[in-house]
């Protein structure tokens, strides 16, 4: 039997699954349901609690799955609720800003289908009358765990992948296996300017600072390519520092820079779950450092830095740009979900399926771009 409540609501829908579906509208309560558990580093408690409190202009809707039988948690699926073109959607709580989705898995959490058919049938017994679910970037493992939601869709139907480099315990092999990039050299280049320096920070002050700089190196480097830049916009910028604020101290916000008496020549900003890092943003003070290639720097020190603290597995985030098999990463697959609630999600829940299956017939894609007038990046 599948359950269905809402905060305090009395209503309830029944099925025969043996699965309990809560939602919550408030993220500090719902977290508190599932404190330990299988995750992402997008999942941590800082994450999920500055992005609630920083884009709070959408409703929270958080799934909180348990066993009927047993009363126990299973999954928490941090999601919110908006109004596209007139649809009323489900989704992820990420807009843009998280590499990849999941849900919070319990310890003890058992892979079954049951899960996700149990959530679509609770969204569509909530009197919200909601038209969509989109659960999007999702990985297939979550701390090991199978991720419970993924059988909803086809593996690898994202158009979007995570760029992963695995290390051994010796960080001179995977320096040798660059060796073409000569990072070495740019980093001696780089060390003849007066004051040269790699820094990690630990302090939230100066974290702020490095941020501060970061929006505006971006920001110049969006506006030269002609493209939009939003990230230091007031709810980006507020999430972004509030990250930093809870997580540099522990590491898990990573915030790093290259610096000299000339001022901040490069920046980067992760975030660290264990032995796996996120690289999330890089900046750069512009072409007149070219010569020791600030970017591609901050980002190898960072990662050898955080090597030297444990890590062995770099995620340099989605999108393919060429500098990240420079750098020996290995495209791993996301997964796509789209599901009409209602009527009016068909055809949405059909354009998203359409567009899933077009992935897997690249050229067939292109054609199909090029016929929209639309470019293929």
């Amino acid at each position: 039997m599948t359950f269905l409540s809402v905060e305090q609501s009395a209503g309830r829908v029944s099925s025969t699954s043996g699965i309990v579906v809560d939602f919550m509208r408030d993220w500090r309560r719902a977290a508190l349901r599932l404190s330990a558990g299988h995750r992402t580093a997008f999942q941590h408690g800082y994450w999920l609690g500055a992005w609630y409190e920083a884009f709070h202009d959408l409703a929270p809707l958080i799934a909180v799955i348990s066993d009927a039988a047993t009363g126990k948690d299973i999954a928490l699926v941090p999601m919110i609720s908006h109004v596209r073109r007139g649809i009323r959607v489900v989704e992820f709580a990420d807009l843009g800003v998280s590499d990849n989705n999941a849900p919070i898995l319990s310890l003890d959490a058992d892979a079954t289908d049951a899960i996700g058919k149990a959530l679509i049938e609770a969204l569509r017994a909530l009197p919200d009358g909601f038209d969509l679910l989109r659960l999007r970037k999702m990985p297939a493992q979550i701390g090991g765990k199978p991720n419970l939601l993924v059988s909803l869709g086809r593996i690898g139907s994202s158009s979007l992948n995570g760029n992963l480099v695995l290390m051994g315990e010796n960080y001179e092999d995977y320096q040798a296996s660059i060796k073409r990039m000569q990072l070495p050299r740019c980093w001696r280049v780089f060390s003849r300017h007066a004051g040269a320096r790699f820094e990690i920070t630990a302090d939230v002050a100066r974290a702020h600072e490095l941020l501060d700089v970061m929006d505006v190196q971006q920001q110049a480097r969006m506006r030269k390519l002609g493209s939009p830049f939003v990230l230091n916009d007031e709810a980006h910028a507020r999430f972004y520092r509030e990250v930093a604020r809870q997580g540099v101290a522990e590491g898990y916000a990573v915030v790093s820079a290259l610096v000299c008496d000339d001022g901040v020549i490069a920046t980067s900003l992760g975030v660290r779950q264990g032995a796996t890092y996120y690289l999330l943003r890089i900046s750069h003070a512009g072409e007149s450092w070219s010569s020791c290639s600030p970017g591609l720097l901050v980002t190898e020190r960072t990662m050898a830095a955080l090597h030297a603290r444990g890590v062995r597995r770099f995620d340099l985030s989605i999108g393919n740009q060429d500098y990240k098999r420079r750098f020996g990463a290995q495209k791993v697959p996301l997964t796509d979900v789209s599901v009409a609630l209602s009527w009016r999600g068909l055809p949405y829940a059909w354009r998203d399926h359409a567009a899933q299956g077009l992935r897997r017939h690249p050229r067939l894609a292109a054609f199909a771009a090029r016929a929209m007038g639309k470019g293929t990046r």
